[in-house]
């Protein structure tokens, strides 16, 4: 499902990202639509990807529109599935222009010991969290390069610096992101274009919910002990991030003032990788 919105009136204040296009991956709910948020709020117009109730995203992206006065659509393309990545970056291209700002965020998760991991969910978390990221890279690249400027920001994990238990894909695949990420980033540096991953600890999110009690059942402990002896006993601050934080660094990245950050790997993660 394609769902698009008339173009507002034009913003009146200048904004750091005014007459830029983004598009987030996985925008529909959690980080990435805090992502989202952050970047309209600078004056980027959007394209928003996820799943979830119909009503529900066309809700968020009329308020998106109507609250930063920036164009918005949405593509549902189903990110583990190439052809209907290429389809959306078309889809990008054809209603709001050249890419500017790709934030690769679409992820999901599956908790379980590696003897009783899945291989359905081994592929679907590769495909979803590490090689949709290539794809849509691949196809904004060239185009970024020719004009001289793009900001690609994706969002890893700290799991992409370091391991836990029972999340050998994740892991993998997040692992996998940092190291496609510093690969861009050297091809591209003489080019005017940033690559950078987001390496966030726990953010409370809906995906962070689904992880406690899936953890809870792995180990047959209550939900509350798996916040305080497993999630949040990696991070020293002992509390969670937050969207508004990552959006915040996203938006920060994609503008000016990320100009000469590229190639790195940025913790978000309250300590837990100073370790």
């Amino acid at each position: 499902m394609q769902l698009t919105i008339p173009q507002p009136a034009a913003a009146t204040r200048e904004r750091s990202l005014a007459g830029r296009t983004a598009l987030v991956t996985g925008s529909t709910s959690g980080i990435g639509l805090g992502i989202a948020e952050a970047l309209a709020e600078q004056g980027a117009q959007l394209l928003l990807n996820g799943f979830g109730d119909a009503e529900s995203i066309m809700r968020t992206r009329d308020r998106l529109a109507m609250e930063h006065n920036v164009e918005v659509a949405y593509s549902g393309a189903d990110l583990s599935c190439p052809e209907a990545i290429a389809e959306m970056m078309a889809y990008a291209r054809d209603v709001l222009g050249p890419v500017d700002i790709l934030v690769n965020n679409a992820g999901i998760q599956h908790v379980a010991p590696i003897a009783d991991f899945p291989t359905a969910k081994w592929d679907a978390i590769l495909a979803i969290n590490l090689s949709s990221a290539f794809h849509t890279i691949r196809a904004v690249l060239p185009e970024m390069v020719e004009r001289g400027f793009g900001r690609i920001v994706n969002v890893a994990s700290a799991h992409g610096l370091v391991a836990s238990p029972f999340k050998c894909a994740y892991v993998a695949a997040k692992h996998g992101v940092v190291g496609l990420t510093k690969t861009v980033a050297l091809e591209a540096a003489v080019s005017g274009v940033t690559c950078n991953a987001i390496c966030p600890g726990y953010v409370y999110t809906p995906l962070v919910e689904k992880q406690i009690e899936e953890q809870a059942r792995a180990h047959n402990i209550p939900p509350e002990r798996v916040v305080s002896d497993i999630l949040l006993q990696s991070q020293p601050n002992k509390r969670f991030a937050t969207v508004e934080e990552i959006g915040a660094l996203t938006a920060f990245l994609a503008g000016p003032g990320g100009a000469s950050i590229t190639g790195a790997a940025l913790a978000v993660d309250g300590g837990w990788t100073a370790h």
